[in-house]
């Protein structure tokens, strides 16, 4: 039994066969009879739940789905459903859960919550998402940029904005898969020293550059997310634009990358906030990829977690 709690926590070793197995199993599926499908059932008789205490479109639809296609059945539940740490502690409930399903998926605020359920549950639990961090995102990523543009390692990935719970999923993805980050965004929402430390100290190059086109300069890959969180205040919301509004990522930012630049947003997206319509549209975008493959990367996450 594996848990998947992050990138920096899983060996690089098995990291790469998630990858590797994401995209075998992506290619398999076309062109394939239904019957050749039907014999692929790793979670046949299998029962999973998905806790969401946060919304959720892409990680609610995309683990329902490789649930179903791998055989298996979800049960989805709200916190409201379960008021987690509230009327039970966290503990009792993973122990609970344990003794009715085969693996947990839980998308969470408090990384703590992750942690405690991970350490008294008796099944593997995955990391759908924290304030902290989002590794099946950032899987997600690596198996687009790959399929796009190759191996993903020595490669410089550029973040603009906000150093968030993605962008540090980035900078432990750079420390396993061995490419670079640079990090561009005001020093109010610079990532977590703790994972510029990690990544540097694996031997990737981190870099902090105030001056986004400087940045963005010989990209790869240049990767945006929301400047606002739907739990924000108005007046949080107009302090972060006027903060982040030098980081929007437009056709005249992205000319300083590399003709062959990707670009990537793990959506939603707010359209000509932190990117614009131009940009997401455009030739260099791999959104749309990048999120079906949230579907292809974590059934290799689940079949790693079962050892299926």
């Amino acid at each position: 039994m594996n848990h998947f709690l992050d990138i920096h926590k899983t060996d690089a070793t098995d990291l790469r066969a998630i990858i590797d197995q994401a995209s075998a199993t992506k290619q398999a599926r076309f062109g394939r009879p239904k019957a050749a499908l039907d014999d692929d059932q790793p979670l046949k008789d299998r029962m999973v739940a998905l806790i969401f205490e946060k919304p959720s479109t892409r990680t609610r639809v995309s683990f329902d789905v490789g649930v179903r296609q791998m055989g298996g059945q979800t049960m989805v539940l709200s916190g409201n459903d379960m008021q987690l740490g509230h009327g039970e502690t966290i503990a009792d409930t993973a122990r609970v859960l344990s003794r009715y399903v085969d693996m947990i998926m839980i998308r969470t605020f408090d990384e703590t919550v992750l942690t405690e359920m991970a350490e008294y549950a008796s099944v593997p639990v995955i990391n759908g998402l924290t304030d902290r961090t989002h590794p099946c995102q950032i899987m997600a990523d690596v198996l687009t940029y790959e399929e796009h543009r190759g191996p993903i390692k020595g490669k410089k990935v550029v973040w603009c904005g906000d150093g968030n719970n993605v962008c540090a999923s980035f900078l432990h993805a750079a420390a396993q898969f061995g490419f670079d980050l640079t990090f561009t965004g005001p020093a109010q929402l610079d990532p977590e020293p703790e994972f510029i430390g990690l990544a540097r100290k694996a031997g990737s190059q981190v870099i902090i550059e105030r001056d986004a086109a400087k940045a963005v300069e010989g990209a790869d890959l240049v990767v945006a997310d929301t400047w606002v969180s739907m739990h924000d205040s108005q007046s949080s919301k107009e302090r972060r634009h006027n903060m982040l509004r030098g980081y929007q990522v437009n056709d005249a930012l992205m000319a300083h990358a590399k003709p062959d630049a990707l670009f990537m947003h793990c959506l939603p997206a707010h359209r000509e906030e932190e990117v614009t319509s131009a940009v997401m549209d455009g030739p260099q975008s791999v959104i749309f990829d990048e999120a079906e493959n949230r579907l292809h990367a974590q059934k290799a996450i689940m079949r790693y977690c079962l050892g299926a």
